[in-house]
């Protein structure tokens, strides 16, 4: 009997902004409606080790896109919103690569690689964009106000400045999207990339959301009702996807560019204290830092094809290694990625075991070889760096050097060890019971950091 031929799965990928590790109901938030990303996460894969590869949002994007650390991508930072800003050097990213093998492509929703046209998305491989091309706009005038200059207008289609005034973004982008998918599913297959904007500030969401949380109090409220807004968009994305039949071989992907954020810009009433809002699930840190709670958040992955439904993928993964992962499907293979620096995860996806959870490093977390999957993917060291912070994590131990606690200066911990498995909101310092483990962690560092003295 002949094999059955290949089949690329159509890609769906859902970028939040801001929001934290304890910001879903599926992740152990109570107080937020999330109906449609809870349902995603049931009938998928939960990734509660996965990770953004910088606890900021231009570096973020960039390696989800190219498959590579920030520094390697060649964006190490927060990129500004005026309109000659650039951006992501010229090189191949996912859209550019599913085209090549016969994609639809479609952006829908926040760039954030260069504000500047010359940098705009439809220059890295989308054929359909709709969005913005700054770090944040008004929901409803969809302008930029931040930063030195005028206001800007920022809502963009196809390189061409459109208008819809009063119309609320987050909506306006899960419909966007919904359509491409409809319009998109016969001709197939299609990459629909939604980075939604939400639940960044500035604060506003709909009267009905609002209404929906009107118990909790003011600052969770806000970014409560954002939330519940990006679900319910999402929840009509996934309806296209059901509607047009291309459910069952739609790969769909959820996680968020970073922690929440604390910054006082938040607040709507003037204040200049931190804002709390957003949840990181009691993990130390928030947007900024590279302590937990500013670079792990939310993951989900789902292909009802092939991925089993009720998972918990408990290895730690990163957004760099979507792009190896992703091509790994398309392909049926995993590719040869020679500049790439993420992995391809299928295989040990796959592979999950029959209890619905995957099993992770051994315990001393160094060196170890996973027990579902290829070695490398528990042996690698994951590693952060962000103004001056470092990270490198391997296994169930963690390195942190000059960490901050967000977005703003002194770092509060010049060096230390956590063991995330034991202590995964990093208060005990390990560093002088654990000497060994201390010492292989620097050298894993220090290693990271000549790699990265040649891509500059």
């Amino acid at each position: 009997m002949a094999p059955t031929p290949h089949r690329a799965p159509n890609i769906v990928i859902l970028y939040a902004d801001d929001l934290g590790w304890g910001d879903l109901g599926c992740f152990g938030a109570e107080d937020i409606p999330t109906p449609h990303l809870d349902g995603l996460c049931r009938g998928g894969v939960k990734l509660p080790q996965w990770y953004s590869n910088s606890p900021v949002c231009s570096p973020s994007r960039a390696s989800l896109l190219t498959g590579k650390h920030p520094g390697h991508a060649g964006v190490e930072s927060i990129l500004g919103g005026r309109r000659d800003t650039p951006g992501l050097p010229a090189q191949p990213t996912l859209a550019s690569q599913l085209k090549e093998r016969g994609y639809r492509t479609g952006i829908f929703g926040k760039w954030h690689l260069g504000a500047d046209a010359a940098y705009a998305p439809e220059h890295y491989g989308f054929d359909e964009t709709f969005g913005f091309r700054a770090g944040c706009v008004d929901y409803y005038s969809h302008i930029f106000y931040w930063g030195q200059g005028n206001p800007l207008h920022d809502l963009w289609e196809d390189g061409d400045e459109v208008w819809r005034n009063g119309e609320y973004l987050t909506t306006l982008i899960g419909r966007r999207a919904a359509d491409f998918i409809t319009r998109s599913a016969e001709d197939g297959p299609f990459f629909c990339y939604v980075p939604f904007n939400a639940p960044h500030y500035p604060m506003h969401a709909p009267a009905e959301h609002m209404a929906r949380v009107a118990h909790l109090p003011e600052g969770r409220r806000e970014t409560a009702a954002m939330i519940a807004a990006m679900d319910d968009a999402i929840g009509e994305i996934l309806a296209a996807l059901d509607r047009s039949g291309t459910r069952e071989d739609t790969l769909v992907m959820f996680s968020s560019d970073n922690g929440p954020s604390r910054e006082s810009r938040n607040w709507l009433d003037g204040e200049e204290i931190s804002y709390t809002g957003g949840s990181s699930g009691g993990l130390r840190g928030s947007k900024g830092s590279v302590f937990e709670g500013g670079i792990r958040v939310p993951g989900i992955l789902s292909w009802p094809a092939q991925l089993p439904a009720g998972t918990v993928f408990e290895q730690a993964g990163m957004m760099m290694d979507v792009l190896p992962t992703v091509l790994d499907a398309s392909d049926g293979a995993a590719p040869e990625l020679p500049d790439v620096d993420g992995i391809s995860l299928l295989d040990v996806l796959r592979d999950a075991s029959a209890d619905g959870t995957s099993t992770g490093a051994d315990d001393d977390g160094i060196g170890a070889a996973d027990a579902v999957g290829p070695s490398d993917a528990a042996r690698r060291s994951l590693v952060w760096s962000y103004q001056g912070q470092w990270a490198v994590r391997r296994g169930r131990h963690k390195l942190v050097v000059d960490a901050r606690e967000g977005m703003d200066p002194p770092a509060t911990v010049g060096k230390a060890l956590y063991d995330l498995e034991a202590d995964p909101a990093e208060t005990v310092d390990l560093a002088a019971e654990a000497p060994e483990t201390l010492a292989a962690l620097e050298r894993e560092l220090s290693a990271h950091q000549e790699r990265a003295a040649t891509w500059r």
